[in-house]
């Protein structure tokens, strides 16, 4: 029988020390073809990536999103922030987002991978879903990066309610969008190394997954 865990309450996380994410010089929006063309090489060497996306609100009432506008994935060495309204981002990521060689890793990630057809065209493949692992491993209820965050490290992950609601498709992202952005990626690829669990053990969605490798080995990224 799987034992079950309690996930910590939100005075409990509010205790915590803060999460040390990545800062601005490791964060890259990539704006010119070679800049791309070097960030999905860094990307495509890595088997797991952290992975989210971002979208400008909608407020009006019946107004559909046309978003992503910006989709982020993050090695345990930087992140990259790839904004669609430019046509070498969109190629490169849809390229990422199929390949079954690069694992995409994030929370609650259903969603996004709802959006990223209509916008893209293609439908992304190797993705893990990091709420499943928790699921496994004996947490009843829905885990979240925060949550995630202070169960693995015991520290607090620090989301700016100004950062989610803000514009993302405008040309040029503020400093607070960039950490955001970029953090949420870096967190979960993060969450992953420190658990330790061999490749079999992950409901990876939809790839034939390769012999079992650890995600703290070699063919980790960033190690």
């Amino acid at each position: 029988m799987t034992q079950r865990f309690e996930a910590p309450t939100k005075p409990e996380m509010a205790l915590l020390e803060p999460f040390a994410g990545l800062t601005l010089d490791r964060i890259v929006v990539p704006s010119t073809r070679s800049q791309v063309d070097e960030a999905a090489a860094d990307l495509a060497s890595a088997r797991f990536v952290g992975f989210d996306t971002e979208s400008k609100p909608v407020f009006a009432k019946g107004e559909v999103s046309d978003g992503p506008h910006v989709v982020q994935f993050s090695t345990l060495e930087r992140a990259y922030v790839f904004q669609l309204h430019r046509p070498e981002c969109r190629e490169a990521v849809g390229a990422l987002l199929v390949s079954i060689d690069v694992v995409k890793v994030g929370f609650g990630l259903r969603s996004d991978q709802a959006q990223l057809p209509k916008k893209l065209g293609i439908h992304p493949r190797a993705v893990l879903d990091l709420n499943a692992v928790f699921r496994r491993i004996g947490y009843r209820k829905s885990i979240g990066v925060k949550t995630a965050v202070a169960i693995v490290f015991k520290q607090r992950f620090q989301k700016s309610r100004r950062a989610t609601t803000s514009n993302w498709a405008r040309q040029q992202l503020m400093p607070n969008q960039l950490l955001y952005a970029a953090n949420d990626a870096y967190a979960a690829v993060k969450v992953l190394d420190a658990l330790g669990l061999s490749e079999d053990e992950l409901p990876i969605s939809d790839v034939a997954q390769p012999a079992s490798v650890s995600p703290g080995s070699a063919a980790y990224p960033g190690h």
